[in-house]
Protein backbone atom coordinates (compact mmCIF):
# COMPACT_ATOMS: atom_id res chain seq x y z
CA UNK A 1 0.00 0.00 0.00
CA UNK A 2 2.11 3.54 -1.18
CA UNK A 3 0.42 5.17 1.55
CA UNK A 4 1.57 4.06 5.07
CA UNK A 5 -0.36 6.70 6.98
CA UNK A 6 -2.37 9.60 6.25
CA UNK A 7 -1.78 12.51 9.22
CA UNK A 8 -4.14 15.68 10.55
CA UNK A 9 -2.39 18.37 11.91
CA UNK A 10 -3.61 20.07 14.43
CA UNK A 11 -4.32 23.91 14.98
CA UNK A 12 -1.42 25.85 17.14
CA UNK A 13 -0.86 29.66 17.88
CA UNK A 14 3.03 31.04 16.39
CA UNK A 15 3.37 34.40 16.92
CA UNK A 16 -0.08 35.50 17.04
CA UNK A 17 -0.80 33.18 13.53
CA UNK A 18 -2.87 30.01 13.52
CA UNK A 19 -0.94 26.83 12.26
CA UNK A 20 -1.07 23.42 11.41
CA UNK A 21 1.07 21.36 13.22
CA UNK A 22 1.88 17.81 11.44
CA UNK A 23 4.71 16.33 12.61
CA UNK A 24 5.77 15.36 15.26
CA UNK A 25 2.52 12.93 15.36
CA UNK A 26 1.65 10.45 17.58
CA UNK A 27 0.93 8.29 14.84
CA UNK A 28 4.51 8.98 12.89
CA UNK A 29 6.93 11.03 14.37
CA UNK A 30 9.44 11.69 11.67
CA UNK A 31 10.24 11.57 8.29
CA UNK A 32 13.66 10.86 7.05
CA UNK A 33 15.76 13.77 9.14
CA UNK A 34 12.46 15.92 8.98
CA UNK A 35 11.18 15.81 12.98
CA UNK A 36 8.35 18.80 12.57
CA UNK A 37 6.46 20.33 10.03
CA UNK A 38 3.67 23.56 10.44
CA UNK A 39 1.91 24.34 7.90
CA UNK A 40 1.29 28.41 7.58
CA UNK A 41 -2.60 29.02 6.27
CA UNK A 42 -3.50 30.55 4.04
CA UNK A 43 -4.30 32.88 6.20
CA UNK A 44 -4.44 36.73 5.64
CA UNK A 45 -2.63 38.68 8.39
CA UNK A 46 -5.01 42.08 9.19
CA UNK A 47 -3.83 45.11 10.54
CA UNK A 48 -3.29 46.06 12.99
CA UNK A 49 -1.84 42.74 13.55
CA UNK A 50 1.59 41.26 12.07
CA UNK A 51 3.74 37.92 12.71
CA UNK A 52 5.69 38.81 15.30
CA UNK A 53 8.09 35.03 16.41
CA UNK A 54 9.83 36.83 18.84
CA UNK A 55 13.67 35.55 19.63
CA UNK A 56 14.16 32.12 20.81
CA UNK A 57 16.90 29.41 21.25
CA UNK A 58 17.44 26.23 19.14
CA UNK A 59 19.99 23.27 19.06
CA UNK A 60 20.67 20.46 17.48
CA UNK A 61 18.53 21.44 14.37
CA UNK A 62 18.22 23.04 10.81
CA UNK A 63 15.09 24.96 10.76
CA UNK A 64 13.79 25.55 7.31
CA UNK A 65 11.09 28.30 5.59
CA UNK A 66 9.63 27.95 2.40
CA UNK A 67 6.65 30.72 1.84
CA UNK A 68 4.16 30.31 -1.76
CA UNK A 69 2.82 33.66 0.16
CA UNK A 70 3.84 36.49 2.18
CA UNK A 71 7.47 38.00 3.62
CA UNK A 72 9.30 37.27 6.55
CA UNK A 73 12.09 39.06 7.95
CA UNK A 74 14.70 36.51 9.63
CA UNK A 75 17.21 37.69 12.45
CA UNK A 76 19.57 35.66 14.31
CA UNK A 77 22.05 35.81 16.84
CA UNK A 78 24.99 35.47 14.17
CA UNK A 79 24.37 39.12 13.01
CA UNK A 80 22.13 37.85 10.09
CA UNK A 81 19.12 39.89 8.54
CA UNK A 82 17.44 37.88 5.71
CA UNK A 83 14.02 38.71 4.14
CA UNK A 84 12.69 35.68 2.31
CA UNK A 85 9.74 35.79 0.21
CA UNK A 86 8.10 33.01 -2.07
CA UNK A 87 9.71 30.82 -3.08
CA UNK A 88 13.20 31.44 -1.66
CA UNK A 89 14.68 29.36 0.91
CA UNK A 90 15.83 30.34 4.22
CA UNK A 91 17.97 27.03 5.80
CA UNK A 92 19.32 27.78 9.19
CA UNK A 93 21.63 25.44 11.07
CA UNK A 94 21.65 26.06 14.90
CA UNK A 95 24.19 23.45 15.74
CA UNK A 96 25.61 23.92 19.29
CA UNK A 97 23.01 26.79 19.74
CA UNK A 98 21.30 29.84 17.63
CA UNK A 99 18.86 32.73 18.53
CA UNK A 100 15.93 33.79 16.13
CA UNK A 101 13.13 35.86 15.66
CA UNK A 102 10.70 36.26 12.45
CA UNK A 103 8.69 39.05 12.10
CA UNK A 104 6.66 40.86 9.06
CA UNK A 105 8.88 43.06 7.42
CA UNK A 106 8.81 47.04 8.29
CA UNK A 107 7.41 47.69 4.87
CA UNK A 108 4.28 45.78 5.27
CA UNK A 109 3.28 46.43 8.39
CA UNK A 110 -0.55 47.93 8.66
CA UNK A 111 -1.30 46.31 5.29
CA UNK A 112 -3.17 42.76 5.30
CA UNK A 113 -0.70 40.50 4.42
CA UNK A 114 -1.73 36.71 2.91
CA UNK A 115 0.74 34.25 4.63
CA UNK A 116 1.37 30.49 3.11
CA UNK A 117 3.72 28.78 3.18
CA UNK A 118 6.09 25.58 5.51
CA UNK A 119 8.32 25.90 8.05
CA UNK A 120 10.39 22.39 9.08
CA UNK A 121 12.98 21.11 11.47
CA UNK A 122 15.24 18.94 9.96
CA UNK A 123 17.70 16.89 12.54
CA UNK A 124 21.31 17.19 12.41
CA UNK A 125 23.26 14.02 12.28
CA UNK A 126 25.64 13.18 15.80
CA UNK A 127 28.90 14.86 14.62
CA UNK A 128 26.46 18.08 13.73
CA UNK A 129 24.64 18.37 16.78
CA UNK A 130 27.56 20.84 18.08
CA UNK A 131 28.74 22.82 15.37
CA UNK A 132 28.57 26.50 15.31
CA UNK A 133 25.67 28.09 13.98
CA UNK A 134 24.77 29.49 10.48
CA UNK A 135 22.66 30.66 8.29
CA UNK A 136 22.09 30.04 4.41
CA UNK A 137 19.81 31.92 2.17
CA UNK A 138 19.25 30.92 -1.29
CA UNK A 139 17.10 32.69 -3.62
CA UNK A 140 14.43 30.96 -6.32
CA UNK A 141 15.93 31.22 -9.54
CA UNK A 142 18.91 29.10 -7.65
CA UNK A 143 16.86 26.56 -7.07
CA UNK A 144 16.40 23.74 -9.24
CA UNK A 145 13.19 23.46 -11.56
CA UNK A 146 12.02 20.04 -12.79
CA UNK A 147 8.84 20.73 -15.24
CA UNK A 148 6.56 18.31 -17.00
CA UNK A 149 2.90 18.31 -18.50
CA UNK A 150 1.13 20.09 -15.77
CA UNK A 151 3.75 19.89 -13.34
CA UNK A 152 6.49 22.19 -11.66
CA UNK A 153 8.65 20.55 -8.92
CA UNK A 154 11.29 22.82 -7.15
CA UNK A 155 14.13 21.28 -5.50
CA UNK A 156 14.19 22.87 -2.09
CA UNK A 157 16.89 21.12 -0.66
CA UNK A 158 18.38 17.99 -1.11
CA UNK A 159 18.32 15.91 -3.93
CA UNK A 160 15.61 14.67 -6.50
CA UNK A 161 14.61 13.72 -9.69
CA UNK A 162 18.29 14.11 -11.08
CA UNK A 163 18.87 17.52 -9.29
CA UNK A 164 20.32 18.82 -6.17
CA UNK A 165 19.34 21.66 -4.50
CA UNK A 166 22.58 24.40 -3.77
CA UNK A 167 21.41 24.13 0.00
CA UNK A 168 23.94 22.67 2.01
CA UNK A 169 22.15 19.68 3.72
CA UNK A 170 24.32 17.60 6.40
CA UNK A 171 22.50 14.66 5.14
CA UNK A 172 20.44 12.31 3.38
CA UNK A 173 17.47 14.81 2.04
CA UNK A 174 14.44 15.10 0.08
CA UNK A 175 12.50 18.62 0.13
CA UNK A 176 10.83 19.69 -3.18
CA UNK A 177 7.70 22.53 -3.49
CA UNK A 178 5.18 20.72 -6.37
CA UNK A 179 2.95 22.85 -8.48
CA UNK A 180 0.17 20.77 -10.44
CA UNK A 181 -2.28 21.40 -12.05
CA UNK A 182 -5.87 19.59 -11.79
CA UNK A 183 -5.53 16.18 -13.70
CA UNK A 184 -1.83 16.03 -14.30
CA UNK A 185 0.54 13.43 -12.35
CA UNK A 186 4.03 12.39 -11.15
CA UNK A 187 5.87 9.35 -10.12
CA UNK A 188 7.85 10.35 -6.34
CA UNK A 189 11.24 9.77 -6.40
CA UNK A 190 12.17 6.48 -5.05
CA UNK A 191 16.03 7.04 -4.04
CA UNK A 192 15.24 8.11 -0.23
CA UNK A 193 14.51 5.84 2.02
CA UNK A 194 11.74 7.47 3.37
CA UNK A 195 9.27 9.59 1.94
CA UNK A 196 5.77 11.76 2.67
CA UNK A 197 3.84 14.31 0.36
CA UNK A 198 2.69 17.61 2.30
CA UNK A 199 -0.71 18.72 0.62
CA UNK A 200 -0.61 22.55 1.33
CA UNK A 201 -3.22 23.60 -1.02
CA UNK A 202 -6.03 21.57 -3.00
CA UNK A 203 -6.47 17.47 -3.22
CA UNK A 204 -4.57 14.97 -4.15
CA UNK A 205 -4.98 11.05 -4.95
CA UNK A 206 -2.00 8.73 -3.89
CA UNK A 207 -2.71 5.40 -5.28
CA UNK A 208 -6.31 5.23 -4.51
CA UNK A 209 -5.89 7.33 -1.07
CA UNK A 210 -6.95 11.01 -1.35
CA UNK A 211 -4.69 13.43 0.79
CA UNK A 212 -6.62 17.15 1.32
CA UNK A 213 -5.23 20.50 2.54
CA UNK A 214 -3.46 20.01 5.80
CA UNK A 215 -2.50 16.45 5.62
CA UNK A 216 0.74 14.42 5.44
CA UNK A 217 0.74 11.13 3.91
CA UNK A 218 3.65 9.04 4.46
CA UNK A 219 4.65 6.80 1.80
CA UNK A 220 5.35 3.14 2.12
CA UNK A 221 8.47 1.94 0.36
CA UNK A 222 8.37 1.46 -3.70
CA UNK A 223 6.85 3.28 -6.77
CA UNK A 224 4.11 5.88 -5.95
CA UNK A 225 1.98 8.15 -8.23
CA UNK A 226 0.36 11.54 -7.53
CA UNK A 227 -2.63 12.46 -9.43
CA UNK A 228 -4.30 15.76 -9.02
CA UNK A 229 -7.86 15.34 -8.14
CA UNK A 230 -7.87 19.53 -8.28
CA UNK A 231 -4.85 22.25 -8.56
CA UNK A 232 -2.61 21.26 -5.55
CA UNK A 233 0.87 22.93 -3.61
CA UNK A 234 2.76 19.80 -2.42
CA UNK A 235 5.72 19.69 -0.04
CA UNK A 236 7.85 16.24 -0.97
CA UNK A 237 9.72 15.34 1.79
CA UNK A 238 12.08 12.72 3.19
CA UNK A 239 15.39 11.32 3.50
CA UNK A 240 17.19 8.72 5.22
CA UNK A 241 16.42 8.77 8.96
CA UNK A 242 19.26 9.60 11.26
CA UNK A 243 17.94 7.46 14.44
CA UNK A 244 16.86 7.99 17.51
CA UNK A 245 16.02 11.97 18.49
CA UNK A 246 14.40 13.79 21.62
CA UNK A 247 12.19 16.85 20.95
CA UNK A 248 11.01 19.64 23.96
CA UNK A 249 10.31 22.83 22.54
CA UNK A 250 12.31 24.50 20.14
CA UNK A 251 15.21 21.75 20.94
CA UNK A 252 16.47 18.74 19.35
CA UNK A 253 18.98 16.49 20.53
CA UNK A 254 20.41 12.27 20.69
CA UNK A 255 20.40 13.01 24.26
CA UNK A 256 17.75 13.75 27.21
CA UNK A 257 20.65 15.56 29.09
CA UNK A 258 21.62 17.89 26.18
CA UNK A 259 17.95 18.77 26.07
CA UNK A 260 18.54 19.67 29.99
CA UNK A 261 21.54 21.90 29.35
CA UNK A 262 19.43 23.79 26.75
CA UNK A 263 16.48 24.49 29.12
CA UNK A 264 19.02 25.68 32.09
CA UNK A 265 21.20 28.08 29.12
CA UNK A 266 17.46 29.61 28.30
CA UNK A 267 16.92 30.12 31.57
CA UNK A 268 20.20 32.09 32.06
CA UNK A 269 19.84 33.84 28.92
CA UNK A 270 15.99 34.91 30.37
CA UNK A 271 17.60 35.94 34.19
CA UNK A 272 18.02 39.60 34.80
CA UNK A 273 22.30 39.36 34.69
CA UNK A 274 22.23 36.03 33.38
CA UNK A 275 25.33 34.84 31.82
CA UNK A 276 23.65 34.58 28.16
CA UNK A 277 25.23 31.60 26.95
CA UNK A 278 22.83 31.62 24.54
CA UNK A 279 24.38 34.09 21.62
CA UNK A 280 21.97 37.19 21.75
CA UNK A 281 19.63 38.35 18.09
CA UNK A 282 21.68 42.01 17.70
CA UNK A 283 18.76 44.95 18.28
CA UNK A 284 16.08 42.78 19.52
CA UNK A 285 16.04 42.89 23.68
CA UNK A 286 12.69 40.81 23.73
CA UNK A 287 12.63 37.28 23.88
CA UNK A 288 10.06 34.09 24.41
CA UNK A 289 10.71 32.31 27.83
CA UNK A 290 11.07 29.22 28.46
CA UNK A 291 7.79 27.43 29.06
CA UNK A 292 6.81 25.32 31.88
CA UNK A 293 6.04 22.24 30.52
Amino acid sequence: MPVEVLLQGRSTDVGGMSVTRVLPHAKHRFVGPFVFVDHIGPAMIQPPHSLDVRPHPHIGLATVTYLFQGAIVHRDSTGCVQRIEPGDVNWMTAGRGIVHSERTPDDLRGHALAMHGVQTWVALPLEAEDAPPSFVHCAVHDLPLVEAPGVAIRVVAGSAFGHASPVPVLSDTLYCAVEIQAGAAFDVDTAHAERAVLVALGEVEIDGSVARAGELAVLAAGQAKVVARQAAKLMLLGGAPLGPRFLWWNFVASSRERIELAKAEWNSYAAPGGSRQFPVVPDDTEFIPLPSR
